[in-house]
């Protein structure tokens, strides 16, 4: 993204400290004052010593000293607000475009997740937007000072001899165009600094997460190259970064002993000659000091600009990242839901792959109905899930819940009403109580206790070392899938959705595990609307009605014994399955239990 537009963007975020700026633009004018005084003074004191000595005395040296110190504790004031406010609005700033960034995260669909690095987006939020605090408070700072003091300082010199200041700021573009282009460099080697940062992240991330079956496979050698690999790429990245910097660097103390050169050569000739005074060209050389040190500093500055511009690029691109699913306007919440569902002529593909995973689907379930879901993997049983929620919108078609169409009602009550069950469990990092509570936030522990009874997880529970307080461990590490699976179910039991959707929620247990899940789900279900994905089939035999998904179509619809009379895919699945012991998984990339969102 060019600088401009950068900036047209980031500029809104001072809106909420516009005060603040100005006063700190307020004292950066003080102590640019208070710094340019100096020149004057001393130039003032050594042409009346040189012209009138006599006149010089001590009452006006000690007022001028006076008058100095009353500058320097202005000057020092200043600084401080400055240092303090000015960095704390940075820091402010910051924080709200993380809240904006994690905001906008929460808004997008899990397609945006399945193709983007979990390490990626964490760099993009926390470590890109660390410079931002310093580039938010230097930077108009930084060019305010920089736009007064070479006001100040050509005003002033253009008085002391303007053909000598003319030629001292001819060379001024000069410089900057010179050092465009390394200025350049150094911005695209910080973008891909901290694109590498990013999958440095991701690489530790996979591997730490996955650490048992890197040790299961006792590839810990494999994982430690894989990670001095990148890790090595990335100091190569560093190398070239540092080499632009220091050509940078040295472009400018090339101009600035040249700008010296021409004060020292011109203005000892401009002295030679009688068209500059002695004491004059002293101040003159002064303010060329402030003038170059004002350069140098802005110039230095640069770097930090070209950090804070590539972490607010990488933000823009987050921000940038499309809405998928989103309320539309005029969307109204659900109220006294029911649980009918209605498939009208839906279709859906995934916009990555743009494979048909459903075609021209059309069904109704009727309230507190239990219908499962099977078919050969990959035939759209998750699918048909997710599009429930709007984890997905379909390609065509309409959804409608109670016969309101899905996508003119707000979001938060829709997945209000539906509850998720998976195969694959997700657990905060937290206490068992953290964990159930999030179904409902501010239910009271009773509530939370009740909820872990008809989960069938309150005895467990009790037994752990802190009960209700004991903490899970991240993604609930320290606990048997079976609890896991029944902390879960006491999530959505506190939640009280009417509508469940059972994502093959026994698959990964062993049997004793399977039949307390089981039980749970049994009593989860009653009065509920619920569809079940199954990989057991003989755990769908109470089901009202069976629906058998094949090639994007629902191919059969039935009960059990109506399916196995009729001896088509369902009986051949069930047949099969009795004898092989096999399993019946959505086994195709993008539709499994992992494109739904975690556990609501």
């Amino acid at each position: 993204m060019k600088t401009g537009v950068l900036l047209k963007r980031f500029i809104p975020y001072y809106r909420k400290y516009i005060w603040i700026m100005v006063m700190d633009l307020f004292c950066a004018a003080l102590t640019t004052v208070c710094e340019m005084v100096l020149p004057l003074i001393l130039r003032y004191i050594t042409n009346v010593g040189m012209s009138d000595l006599a006149s010089l005395t001590v009452q006006t040296i000690l007022t001028i000293g006076a008058i100095y110190f009353v500058l320097r504790i202005i000057d020092g004031m200043a600084s401080y607000y400055m240092a303090y406010t000015g960095h704390v609005m940075g820091a402010s700033i910051e924080t709200d475009m993380r809240e904006d960034a994690f905001g906008h995260l929460q808004k997008l669909s899990d397609n945006y997740f399945n193709n983007t690095k979990v390490g990626q987006i964490m760099a993009r939020i926390t470590s890109d937007l660390f410079d931002v605090t310093e580039f938010a408070h230097h930077c108009p700072e930084e060019f305010f000072i920089a736009f007064l003091k070479a006001l100040v300082s050509f005003v002033i010199l253009a008085r002391i001899n303007v053909l000598l200041t003319v030629i001292i700021f001819l060379l001024i573009p000069v410089m900057a165009v010179s050092c465009t282009y390394f200025n350049l460099q150094v911005r695209k080697a910080f973008k891909r600094q901290r694109h590498h940062i990013g999958e440095l992240n991701a690489r530790i991330e996979d591997s730490l997460l996955g650490n048992k079956v890197v040790r299961a496979f006792a590839n810990e050698k494999m994982e430690i190259d894989k990670f001095n690999h990148d890790n090595q790429e990335f100091l190569k990245i560093k190398r070239q970064t540092y080499r632009y910097m220091a050509a940078f660097q040295n472009t400018i103390r090339i101009f600035d002993g040249l700008m010296y050169v021409v004060v020292i050569v011109a203005g000892g000739i401009f002295m030679i000659r009688g068209l500059i005074a002695p004491a004059d060209l002293v101040a003159y050389t002064l303010y060329v000091t402030t003038l170059l040190a004002t350069i140098r500093r802005i110039i230095e500055f640069a770097e930090q600009f070209q950090r804070g511009m590539t972490g607010v690029e990488r933000f823009m691109e987050l921000m940038d990242a499309d809405v998928d699913i989103f309320d539309e306007e005029g969307a109204i919440p659900l109220k006294d839901v029911k649980g009918e569902i209605t498939f009208k002529n839906v279709s859906f593909e995934y916009p990555d792959d743009h494979t048909p995973v459903l075609s021209d689907i059309n069904l109704t379930i009727r309230p507190g109905e239990k219908v499962a879901l099977v078919g050969p993997s990959g035939g759209g049983k998750t699918t048909m899930c997710n599009l429930i929620p709007r984890f997905y919108d379909p390609t065509q078609g309409e959804i409608l819940l109670d016969g309101q169409n899905i996508r003119k009602v707000t979001l938060e009550s829709l997945r209000g009403s539906v509850g998720v069950v998976q195969q694959d469990v997700y657990l905060f990092s937290g206490s068992v109580y953290e964990n159930i509570a999030y179904g409902r936030p501010g239910a009271g522990r009773e509530e939370v206790i009740e909820a872990a009874k008809l989960a069938g997880a309150h005895e467990f529970i009790e037994e752990l070392k802190d009960g209700y307080d004991t903490y899970v461990g991240e993604r609930g590490v320290k606990l048997s899938g079976g609890q896991k699976q029944r902390i879960s179910i006491a999530r959505v039991f506190l939640k009280a959705p009417k509508v469940l959707l059972l994502d093959e929620a026994t698959a990964a247990l062993d049997n004793e595990s399977e039949h307390l899940v089981s039980e749970s789900l049994d009593k989860l279900a009653r009065g509920r609307t619920t569809l079940t994905i199954a990989h057991r089939l003989t755990t769908i035999h109470g089901a009202d009605r069976i629906l058998v998904l094949s090639g994007s179509h629902i191919v059969e619809e039935g009960n059990h014994r109506t399916l196995m009379d009729r001896k088509g895919i369902y009986y051949q699945l069930y047949t099969s399955a009795s004898i092989t012991g096999g399993t019946d998984t959505d086994s195709r990339p993008g539709d499994t239990g992992s494109k739904a969102a975690p556990i609501l």
